[in-house]
């Protein structure tokens, strides 16, 4: 059985590890993650950036529009804190917003911590790219994708992007039965 390749772009945004304080747990969270769920034969294309909104922005644009992953994730700077400003930064580059994205990551955060309800997180698309603000944590990071995954390979069909596919024991993903391939 073969499976479309996809690429990913993968967006840790962190003043201290950009900076080399401490090393970035976001990436490999991210890439551990997808090494479990995908079946798809994946690139990932990753950044390690600061707290910086136009650095972001930048980055988002050049991942969606020249690199042209269909999907783009980034980790931290969705909280309160004057430094935090991932979702700006993507709802500037947004071409649409997905609110329901946010309001289920955080439904899904929730879950486990009563903090959750602080996060800024936003969903959004830019030309055939979905872009999603995740959380910073690893164990956060996994709970998030576990909870919200199985919308996301039908918003990426919708938007014109590659045929996603995870392993049968894993995600299962939703899909109308008008849009999903038969597998011999």
């Amino acid at each position: 059985m073969t499976y479309d390749p996809v690429r990913i772009g993968l967006v840790s945004i962190s003043d201290r590890a950009s900076s080399g304080i401490y090393e970035d747990q976001g990436l490999p969270a991210l890439e551990a993650w997808f090494g479990e769920v995908l079946a798809n034969p994946a690139e990932f294309v990753t950044r390690l950036i600061p707290d910086e909104q136009a650095q972001i922005e930048a980055t988002l644009i050049d991942l969606a529009d020249a690199v042209q992953c269909s999907l783009i994730l980034t980790t931290g700077g969705t909280g309160p804190a004057p430094r935090d400003v991932t979702p700006e930064a993507t709802l500037a580059v947004a071409h649409k917003v997905l609110p329901g994205f946010g309001e289920a990551m955080r439904a899904v955060s929730l879950k486990y911590v009563p903090t959750a309800i602080l996060s800024r997180q936003v969903g959004v698309t830019r030309g055939a790219s979905l872009i999603l603000n995740l959380p910073g944590q690893p164990k956060a990071i996994k709970e998030t994708l576990d909870g919200i995954f199985s919308a996301v390979p039908y918003c990426i069909d919708l938007i014109g992007g590659p045929y996603f596919e995870t392993h049968p024991d894993t995600i299962a993903i939703f899909r109308p039965k008008s849009a999903q391939r038969i597998r011999p």
